[in-house]
């Protein structure tokens, strides 16, 4: 899966050039023109690296970086992309929490480098599965729908994994059954998965009784859904 990173430039040439080079090196990039627009972007998103611009409109990239730091308490790489070129802009920025600072005007190969720097760094950010708000960190046992915590059980946990590893794809209920059950010594009955489900949907979907993202296909079994 490509490494999702956020681009947050309220000038439009400059964060189209952004996006054009980065998914040019096979990058997936989300983007926002200011700081509400980000944070909306974010907790959609969960990328795991941000490039920002500190002078943005309606939120300031210093309130956005702060909100991520202290408020979300997200695990992702920051690169401060900025006109601000004194050095106390830059120890700023650093202490505030950014991984690395770049002055503008900078050359998009430059940037390219300095992602790929971080990356190496803070690539564990990385490993995780997101879908529409809902994001889940398999190495952590973690899972978050938007800036919620969720709390599942272990099979719960598995079966969403499993689901989010395969989306858009039909699951009968014996395929779920191997999966989470791979070494019963007697029979798991279909129910059992229908129950597991019945849980899930509670903790993850809007409407429990009008699923979107886990959908029953009549006579068939279930579909994670992303679209």
């Amino acid at each position: 899966m490509k490494q999702r990173i956020l681009v947050i430039e309220d000038d439009n040439m400059i964060r189209k050039l952004i996006k054009i080079n980065l998914e040019n090196n096979n990058y997936d990039v989300v983007e926002a023109a200011d700081g509400i627009e980000a944070k909306s972007v974010f907790l959609s998103t969960h990328p795991c690296l941000i490039i920002l611009d500190l002078m943005l409109p309606k939120v300031s990239g210093e309130e956005f970086l702060e909100w991520v730091r202290t408020e979300q308490r997200n695990e992702v790489s920051f690169i401060i992309l900025s006109a601000k070129s004194r050095v106390s802009d830059k120890i700023k920025g650093l202490k505030m929490g950014a991984d690395d600072y770049i002055t503008k005007p900078f050359e998009p190969d430059e940037l390219v480098a300095h992602v790929e720097a971080v990356l190496r760094r803070t690539g564990q950010y990385c490993q995780k599965i997101v879908h529409s708000g809902l994001c889940i960190k398999p190495r952590k046992g973690e899972v978050q729908l938007y800036d919620s915590d969720i709390t599942l059980t272990k099979h719960e946990f598995n079966l969403l994994y499993y689901f989010m590893q395969h989306p858009n794809v039909i699951h009968d209920r014996e395929t779920l059954i191997d999966h989470l059950y791979p070494n019963a010594e007697n029979t798991v009955l279909d129910r059992t998965i229908d129950a597991h489900i019945k849980k899930l949907r509670e903790k993850i979907e809007k409407d429990s009784s009008h699923p979107q993202r886990i959908q029953t296909v009549r006579g068939m079994g279930y579909k994670f859904v992303t679209a």
